[in-house]
């Protein structure tokens, strides 16, 4: 794939069948990464404590019919929980040499101070008197001690995807906090998806992940194989924070 974007070559988050709403075996993923012209490919599955299959996963996957033009990595997506970072991953996971490659942290809920909130149990304590600032303090609070504890190989997923469901938006995380979760990815060597299916994070995000050297990734989220690799939204997203660099 030639672009304007090297983000593209690659395709970091890509659900399969072990996945209970995904659509596509693991070989159609590669096969339609291979057609799309990638280069990589982070074959991701949705995990919860309870999850055993991931052993599994792993003996699929080392199965592929994969040509040498792609490299194929793992990964599984995980909440946070709360706002020590604790991940909802099987107690078992083995994160490197014979395991998995690395966790995909995602905010499906708000990381509390008791565990998991819904999107509507945050609305309601945001009706009740907690601060939208407040909001955004516990999502990054759990989101950056998630990826000091995920260990080598971990990626955000669609970063900031929660805010609209509990009525918020990017624009409610202020220049400060983006700096400290991007300095934050830039040191645990978290790598940040930029994300086809949610539209995120934002250009004032990568314009903080790139300036704190954060490394950056496309992803389409995609749940059936003819959309991986194929972007727009991501590709718009980058264009506006590459036009908004070259302005400064």
């Amino acid at each position: 794939m030639t672009s304007a974007h090297p983000e593209l070559d690659g395709d970091w988050h890509v659900h399969s069948t072990f996945s209970d709403d995904a659509h596509s075996p693991l070989q159609d993923n590669v096969n339609a990464a291979v057609s799309t012209g990638l280069r990589e490919i982070r074959l991701t599955e949705h995990v919860r404590t309870t999850t055993a299959w991931v052993p599994d996963f792993l003996t699929a996957v080392s199965a592929l019919d994969v040509p040498g033009s792609l490299r194929v990595r793992t990964g599984v997506e995980a909440k946070v929980l709360d706002v020590s970072g604790t991940l909802d991953v099987p107690p078992d996971l083995v994160v490197g040499a014979g395991g998995i490659d690395g966790i995909v942290i995602a905010d499906h809920q708000m990381p509390g101070p008791d565990g998991p909130w819904s999107p509507t149990r945050t609305r309601e304590a945001l009706a009740g008197g907690l601060t939208p600032a407040e909001a955004v303090d516990m999502l990054l609070t759990g989101t950056i001690a998630a990826m000091e504890c995920a260990g080598g190989g971990a990626q955000l997923a669609h970063p900031f995807s929660i805010l609209p469901k509990i009525g918020l938006g990017e624009d409610d995380v202020d220049d400060d906090a983006l700096v400290r979760w991007a300095r934050a990815a830039a040191g645990t060597g978290t790598r940040v998806e930029v994300n086809e299916k949610w539209a995120c994070p934002g250009t004032r995000a990568l314009q903080a992940l790139r300036s704190e050297g954060a490394e950056v990734v496309a992803s389409t989220d995609a749940h059936h194989a003819r959309d991986v690799g194929r972007y727009d939204r991501v590709v718009k997203i980058l264009d506006r924070a590459g036009d908004a660099r070259a302005r400064r």
